[in-house]
């Protein structure tokens, strides 16, 4: 698995229009986050992506989650949770899941404007998202938003 400090691969996947994205076009930094629909810790933490991408519309920065499920099944996950962010599609083999390595889905890499991991989340942890947000908010100058609120009646975390 990739670690903080470490150079964040590049990679290019379509979207579920079939629109390529590119990790190394996005301007400032990118929260990259692989996961799966069959997954009952991403079912929790994927809308809180969304609050992520809702808090922060700007430009500055790129949310691109990596689903590993075929076409189909993301984007009905998508549709039930009402995901508006880029949901990218990374096909057979798990090409980006390959390079990453991440240890359980969902997980995050928080990379900087750099293209150097600064941060990784594994599983559920609303501490994390929030300093994900306050991390993000650094970059972007802007005031940190809580994502996770502590009495939300989510648990605190969950192990991916």
């Amino acid at each position: 698995m990739l670690d903080v400090g470490e150079q964040a691969p590049a990679f290019k996947l379509p979207d579920l229009n079939g629109k390529l994205y590119e990790s190394q076009d996005a301007q400032g930094p990118v929260v990259a986050v692989f996961w799966k629909s069959a997954c009952g810790t991403c079912d929790i933490a994927l809308p809180y992506l969304q609050r992520l991408a809702e808090a922060y519309p700007s430009d500055g920065w790129q949310l691109l989650t990596v689903s590993q499920d075929d076409l189909e099944e993301s984007a009905t996950f998508a549709r039930q949770h009402g995901l508006t962010f880029p949901v990218l599609i990374e096909g057979e083999g798990w090409p980006v899941s390959q390079q990453y390595d991440p240890e359980a889905t969902p997980t995050l890499y928080l990379i900087g404007p750099e293209r150097t991991i600064e941060m990784v989340s594994v599983g559920f942890y609303k501490e994390e998202l929030n300093e994900v947000s306050r991390r993000l908010a650094a970059h972007l100058g802007e005031a940190p938003q809580v994502i996770a609120e502590e009495d939300d009646g989510n648990p605190l975390f969950r192990p991916g």
